[in-house]
């Protein structure tokens, strides 16, 4: 059976190759030194990828919207030209930045507001070539698109004839997306958290062999790419690439385990954590920004998060959660359930983590106590 996938990527691949024997005008190499490059997030490579609707928020970033009316490239590049300089006119050092870690987890704190800092952080993702899906200023939480990182495709002078050819072409079968979220630690202090997730292209094969059709599967996150970004928003806010770069680059600690999984009867259960109330509503932040959880609110002051979650089981176990990654398919909105994480201070040091559903009651269910293993497995790292 002919593989339609295979056939047009040849295809595809067969015709480029013909014009850039005809566009060939040098051998000159081409070298790309930086390995993060996601300057051409915006443009569309292969299918279109978008988010399935339960990660859509109504608040997504409206700077990318085509207003009525036409407009020039001298225009665009003038008006370009203008922000650019506005930004760089507010862009001086900020006292007290720092770079805090726990084990391999870093994450920024900054002496000032806020509110003052979120437009800032909102420019620095434009500037690096990301699209906002996740804007909310109120919660002070932001997320990226799905983008290609292509510092890693090779440049040499026959594959970036290719790419100017036929873009498309050059893949690497992955893709990233970034969530910022900026917490109040305390007055005039910012924490600045910034996590990762990966996705992969796969195969899915015949008997045989030969490659039916691609899924998007989950890989794990990556704290080299996150601590590039906390270094590029370093310098973004002011600070010097060396003494950014040096911050970054200190040492990792070592991280004490300080979480437990404790199940009870009926499917009753809850996480200890070994730590002060302050640093255990910072873990499970991280832990919830790093799972398959949507954050849509939270309350420091109770401890409790509001988030939504997809169950892969759900979804049905002949496709899995992870196949409609990219999908816009309804289902999923359907499958997505509201949930409250509770953050809960048992003495100095001590805190416990329980599941509950969207009326604030225990969640005794399975599916409560899937969401308690996956928090404890990202809290345990």
């Amino acid at each position: 059976m002919t593989n339609l996938f295979l056939f047009s990527r040849r295809f595809l691949a067969t015709f480029a190759l013909f014009l850039a024997a005809l566009a060939l005008t040098s051998c000159k190499s081409v070298t790309n030194s930086d390995t993060v490059d996601y300057k051409s997030a915006g443009a569309v490579r292969g299918p279109n990828l978008s988010y399935p609707p339960d990660l859509i928020t109504a608040q997504a970033d409206r700077r990318y919207v085509v207003q009525d009316g036409t407009a020039t490239m001298s225009d665009y590049n003038a008006a370009l030209k203008k922000n650019v300089q506005m930004r760089s006119n507010v862009m001086t050092g900020i006292p007290g930045m720092r770079i805090a870690r726990d084990g391999d987890r870093r994450w920024l704190v900054v002496d000032k507001p806020a509110p003052e800092l979120y437009p800032q952080v909102k420019d620095f993702w434009q500037e690096n070539g990301f699209l906002l899906t996740v804007d909310s200023p109120s919660t002070g939480i932001m997320e990226t698109d799905w983008a290609e990182n292509r510092a890693k495709i090779q440049q040499d002078w026959l594959r970036s004839t290719l790419n100017s050819v036929l873009d498309s072409i050059a893949d690497t079968g992955e893709r990233d997306k970034y969530k910022t979220r900026l917490e109040v630690a305390k007055p005039n202090e910012t924490e600045i958290y910034i996590t990762q997730k990966g996705a992969m292209e796969k195969c899915v094969s015949d008997t045989t062999g030969n490659c039916l059709y691609t899924i998007w599967t989950p890989r794990p996150s990556d704290p080299e790419l996150e601590a590039v970004f906390l270094q590029r928003l370093m310098e973004r806010l002011g600070m010097t690439q060396e003494q950014a770069k040096a911050m970054v680059a200190a040492p990792v600690g070592p991280k004490t385990p300080k979480a437990k999984f404790v199940q009870q009867a009926n499917n009753q259960g809850y996480i200890e954590l070994s730590t002060s109330f302050d640093r255990s509503w910072r873990d499970v932040g991280l832990a919830l920004d790093r799972s398959n959880f949507t954050v849509e609110d939270r309350n420091r002051s109770t401890g409790v998060y509001y988030v939504r979650y997809v169950n892969a089981k759900d979804v049905g176990e002949s496709k899995g959660f992870f196949s409609n990654l990219f999908s816009s398919s309804d289902n999923a909105a359907l499958m997505a359930k509201k949930y409250q994480v509770l953050v809960k201070s048992t003495g100095e040091n001590s805190a416990n983590v329980y599941v509950q559903d969207a009326d604030g009651k225990p969640e005794n269910t399975p599916a409560g106590m899937q969401l308690l293993t996956l928090l404890s497995d990202q809290l345990a790292k």
